[in-house]
């Protein structure tokens, strides 16, 4: 039962929060709720060690004070910041929080300029009547949180925990 949940909280939870930031331009709080205290659930059952737990719960906070001080200066979204510090946590303080943290910010870099290039061509868009939610179109915001799934759907497999489910698979 711990195994199945390592390999489907995460998982599942990115891509509902990829799906409403992508619908509704917004990413519920209860994701990242659930990321978090799914995960201090979790964790310490998996047969993970008490320090790398621990260096978790720290990777999560070192990732938001780097939110908190991109959000003050409007750079991003609250959603965003609160779903890419639960999702943190997952990773751990290790190289993959950093392949995480990097495949974001490529993906994100590829969904803005697919967005701006959306954007310049809405009216041909709209008009052709193609399915493309009107918040894509519109909107001021880039819905960060398609990146930061997508990112964290790459990286998962290398983290802490998924490698401590994976060993007791394997035993």
């Amino acid at each position: 039962m711990i195994i199945a949940a390592i390999f489907l909280i995460l998982p599942l939870c990115l891509a509902l929060a990829a799906l409403t930031d992508l619908l509704e331009m917004t990413i519920p709080n209860r994701i990242s709720v659930i990321l978090v205290s799914t995960y201090i659930i979790v964790a310490p059952l998996s047969g993970m060690d008490w320090q790398t737990f621990f260096l978790s719960l720290g990777a999560g906070l070192a990732v938001f004070f780097a939110c908190f001080i991109l959000f003050a200066l409007n750079v991003m979204g609250g959603g965003d910041a609160k779903l890419l510090t639960a999702s943190a946590v997952w990773f751990g303080f290790n190289s993959s929080l950093t392949v995480f943290l990097i495949a974001v910010a490529f993906i994100g870099g590829i969904l803005t300029i697919g967005i701006l290039s959306l954007r310049s061509h809405s009216q041909e868009i709209m008009a052709s009547g193609l399915p493309v939610p009107d918040s894509l179109l519109v909107a001021k915001k880039v819905p960060y949180g398609i990146a930061i799934a997508v990112g964290g759907l790459m990286a998962y497999p290398e983290s802490p925990i998924v490698q401590a489910a994976m060993r007791a698979i394997l035993l």
